[in-house]
């Protein structure tokens, strides 16, 4: 099983970039996922989540009506649309999925179960 995260990169603050994680292996068509990130000397913290039917979503307060989270079951896929960036959302952005099926998000790191090996974001100012 495994998670890949991509579409990091450089960006100049208030651009736009979309991150995808792309899952192989198994498919999580019924798991909630989530995208957490890590800035240098930090700890890795919660972006936002969806639960497994993808109406439900959660984000964290520096995000919010910012970034976007969604999901595509057919690709096995999930994404994060980010805009407005800014250099402080500067970070390696981390994919991560729940193993038990039917469950909604949450902010914990322990409650995810798969996890992909991370995609830089770096925003310049």
């Amino acid at each position: 099983v495994q998670l890949q995260a991509s579409g990091g990169g450089l960006v100049q603050a208030g651009g736009s970039l979309r991150l995808s994680c792309g899952a192989s292996g198994r498919s999580f068509t019924w798991h909630a996922m989530a995208w957490f990130r890590q800035a240098p000397g930090k700890e890795r913290d919660f972006v936002a989540g969806i639960n497994w039917n993808g109406d439900i979503t959660d984000y964290a307060d520096s995000v919010k009506g910012r970034f976007t989270i969604s999901r595509d079951t057919a690709k096995n896929t999930l994404y994060l649309q980010m805009n407005s960036l800014k250099p402080e959302d500067t970070a390696v952005y981390f994919c991560a999925a729940r193993a038990a099926p039917f469950t909604d998000a949450t902010m914990r790191e322990p409650d995810y179960d798969f996890w992909g090996q991370g995609t830089l974001v770096t925003v310049s100012s």
